[in-house]
């Protein structure tokens, strides 16, 4: 007759039973209107961005800032989307892979290393943002013009708050959590 093993049996070990807090489950399906009104404000928001990069001949649209669109669009009330998050932790992470780049140059092993620093830049700054960490990545790959580069970025990630304010009407939800 098997037995089971002695962790899974509290009277083998001599402690109490204690109890297993319950599995994690998927979240709910969102409401009409949020996933509605949450979907738009992304696609406005990533449609923005090419328009305005279009009209100053400049790319605003780097794979990163459809992450960060995704989190102030679809998650407003995380940490890593609020506006010190996505302003503070993009500007950080990109200046990051500026230093990275000016110490080891170009390159997949440099901007590696860009990447995995940009995590810790942002946790010291208290200004979580993952995608952010894709933006020193790019950085430090395509060794792009600094000020130009930092310029675009910041007016992107302001833009993509600004359809974050402008979204949180539609979707009956609140944004930002908080500003600093």
């Amino acid at each position: 007759m098997p037995t089971a093993p002695a962790a899974e049996v509290p009277e083998a070990s001599g402690l109490p039973e204690t109890p297993r807090p319950p599995r994690p489950r998927p979240p709910a399906r969102p409401r009409p209107r949020v996933l509605l009104g949450a979907t738009a404000a992304a696609v406005a928001g990533l449609l923005l961005l090419v328009a305005v990069g279009t009209l100053l001949r400049q790319p605003l649209l780097i794979p990163p800032l459809a992450a960060s669109a995704a989190l102030v669009a679809g998650a407003p009330e995380l940490p890593l989307s609020q506006p010190r998050s996505v302003v503070g932790g993009q500007l950080l992470s990109a200046l990051t892979g500026f230093a990275v780049l000016a110490l080891a140059g170009p390159g997949p092993w440099g901007a590696a290393v860009a990447g995995g620093l940009a995590l810790g830049v942002m946790a010291l700054a208290r200004a979580p943002h993952s995608p952010a960490a894709a933006t020193a990545v790019v950085v430090a790959l395509q060794a792009t013009p600094f000020w130009s580069f930092l310029g675009l970025l910041a007016l992107a990630c302001l833009l993509l708050v600004a359809v974050g304010l402008a979204a949180a009407p539609a979707t009956g939800r609140t944004y930002p959590a908080y500003w600093i």
